[in-house]
């Protein structure tokens, strides 16, 4: 009688273990999952032009570049060398950084290599067609968001306007570039680096 008690008794402890182990693991399943989503394990989101960079050719480089005035911030991107070169070369390297505010559509040193050898040499020689040419992709007083380019049109330093067309975080200017790296923030204007040397209207 005492053993079938005993036996009795261990069935019933080894049910209420049986029982009460998976509502102690299933516990911890929400906190599991909120370890793994702190944690990044699942996708990141895609980037938004509605705040911070956007654009599959970012860099590094765009933090870096808030610190500095345009021209300076442009020198910490190495993607931006030849567009620095050419700044220096046209005299323009403190006319951007005297700028209030600006947006500059800036060329990569891929977009500068389309030219052909013949076009670069000879843009770079001729100091007011270069400065002519650089002055076309900026525009002066106005930041230009994420949300004016779909459908802008905005007049530029060297005197003729220029157009952005697109959606999402695709963005094309004068219907030619690309923009590959948007909204980078600099201490004095707004960044779009384009694949591209944008031609002013003759």
């Amino acid at each position: 009688m005492t053993q079938l008690r005993i036996r009795i008794r261990t069935v019933v402890a080894l049910t209420a273990i049986a029982v009460a182990l998976p509502l102690s693991l299933g516990g911890f399943a929400p906190l599991a999952a909120a370890q793994d989503a702190s944690s990044g394990s699942s996708a990141s989101p895609s980037p938004s032009p509605s705040g911070g960079t956007f654009g599959s050719g970012c860099s590094g480089s765009a933090a870096v570049m808030a610190k500095s005035d345009v021209a300076t911030a442009a020198a910490t991107n190495p993607q931006l060398a030849t567009l620095v070169a050419a700044l220096k070369r046209a005299g323009l390297v403190d006319t951007l950084n005297s700028e209030k505010n600006a947006t500059v559509f800036a060329p990569t040193n891929a977009a500068f290599k389309k030219l052909s050898a013949g076009k670069l040499a000879s843009l770079l020689t001729d100091k007011a067609e270069l400065k002519k040419v650089l002055t076309y992709h900026v525009v002066g007083d106005k930041r230009i968001t994420p949300a004016q380019l779909p459908k802008g049109s905005f007049k530029t330093l060297e005197g003729a306007n220029l157009t952005t067309s697109g959606s999402g975080t695709t963005f094309k200017v004068n219907n030619s570039a690309n923009i590959v790296c948007g909204n980078v923030a600099t201490r004095n204007a707004t960044v779009y680096l384009i694949d591209n040397v944008l031609t002013p209207p003759s």
